[in-house]
């Protein structure tokens, strides 16, 4: 008699089992994006460039969501994700999932995709940020046209909301792990006050410009959204504020007058997260363009942890201790003096508007340059120019 033992499976074998079965369930009631591209070639390949598909593959993400978890608040593990992937909100239960396959680096989720978009059927307005209501279970994706091809795919339907402000605000009005700071951490400031929006400007009308295309392949070419969302990454960026430069020499005394204006509807930066800000740069280059003087003044916020030490990190804020940020349109005055370089009989006045380089404790840096391909050289590193002035003054006798 031959005695057959069964051994149980393995915990790992387990686990990963049921995050296999997991994974089917999420991406039956959210498609992956891979299987629009089938059908949405060009609109797949724009958002593949798009900060949106980086939402849970980014290292400084990744970086973030570590120190998050460590963190006292770091018990509700969907909570970034609420954002940075919203279908959580409907898979509560398989958030340790999420966390998994952001850390992974490479994961095989979606984090803001189109499903995760396209399924929205409502928005609950009465929360603050909005809510959104998700129709999942059936074959019907919304979205701002209604002469839709009809396809064996998907139902589609037109729906209002995806031409509204209000669709983008359920993630990018404020954060969720600094509410206890209220509407002192708005991301956007007064938008919905704005002589843009007044004008009847959206979120849309900037960010998902209008363009002539085919949205499915081979569809007659029509206007279009374009889906690679544009903002601090791309060209939009040159259209967000003015410089007007005024030098003034007086004998042994200069003085220059930056006149900053904003052009979004929208603070400038929006804070999160909280280590984004834009910084004014003046330097000054005297004789053989050696710099005599340089300053700077940095938009954006300050906040100090439970012990009154600054911190970066939102889930960590307990206070606003300072706030500096553009607000919506506004323009802002700052004013330089230096000695009068000598000399010279010129000197070259440069001002420049840049979104700061990535901002952090050296732990978080460190860990950043390590999650990502490109260490050092990734592109967080590096300022990103927003607009430049250069000019040269003559230092008269």
């Amino acid at each position: 008699m031959v005695c057959l033992t069964f051994l149980p499976a393995s915990p790992s074998t387990t686990a990963m089992a049921q995050d296999a079965k997991a994974q089917s369930q999420i991406e039956k009631a959210f498609p992956h994006s891979s299987k629009c591209k089938r059908c949405h070639e060009r609109v797949y390949e724009e958002w593949e460039t798009s900060p949106m598909a980086k939402s849970i593959h980014s290292p400084a993400y990744r970086a973030a969501l570590a120190v998050y978890l460590n963190s006292t608040m770091g018990k509700d593990k969907a909570l970034c994700f609420r954002c940075h992937a919203p279908h959580v909100r409907e898979f509560s239960d398989h958030a340790q999932l999420f966390v998994d396959q952001a850390k992974a680096g490479d994961p095989s989720l979606d984090g803001v995709a189109c499903s995760q978009c396209h399924l929205i059927k409502s928005l609950d307005l009465s929360n603050h940020p909005p809510e959104p209501k998700y129709e999942i279970g059936s074959k019907t994706l919304y979205g701002p046209y209604g002469d839709f091809v009809q396809n064996l795919a998907h139902q589609s339907m037109e729906l209002g909301l995806f031409q509204k402000s209000d669709l983008c605000l359920n993630c990018h009005q404020s954060v969720p792990s600094a509410s206890n700071l209220g509407k002192t951490n708005d991301l956007l400031g007064n938008w919905d006050q704005s002589r843009a929006v007044r004008s009847g400007k959206e979120c849309q009308t900037c960010h998902m410009p209008q363009q002539v295309g085919e949205s499915a392949n081979g569809e007659k070419k029509r206007k279009i959204a374009n889906h690679s969302f544009p903002g601090r990454v791309g060209k939009l960026r040159q259209e967000a504020a003015k410089l007007d430069v005024q030098t003034k020499v007086d004998g042994d005394k200069t003085t220059v007058t930056v006149k900053v204006q904003s052009l979004v509807p929208h603070n400038l930066p929006t804070t999160h997260p909280a280590w984004a800000s834009v910084v004014l740069g003046l330097e000054i280059k005297g004789k053989n363009l050696k710099t005599v003087f340089s300053d700077k003044r940095v938009y954006g916020r300050t906040y100090l942890d439970a012990q009154g030490q600054k911190t970066v990190f939102d889930f960590e804020a307990t206070k606003v201790a300072e706030d500096t940020v553009l607000k919506p349109e506004e323009t802002r005055e700052e004013i330089f003096t230096f000695p009068t370089p000598k000399d010279t009989k010129t000197f070259d006045v440069e001002v420049g508007l840049n979104y700061a380089p990535l901002n952090g404790p050296a732990s978080f840096l460190e860990r950043v340059e390590t999650e990502s391909s490109k260490g050092s050289q990734d592109p967080v590193f590096q300022p990103i120019e927003i607009v430049r002035r250069t000019e040269n003054v003559p230092v008269g006798k």
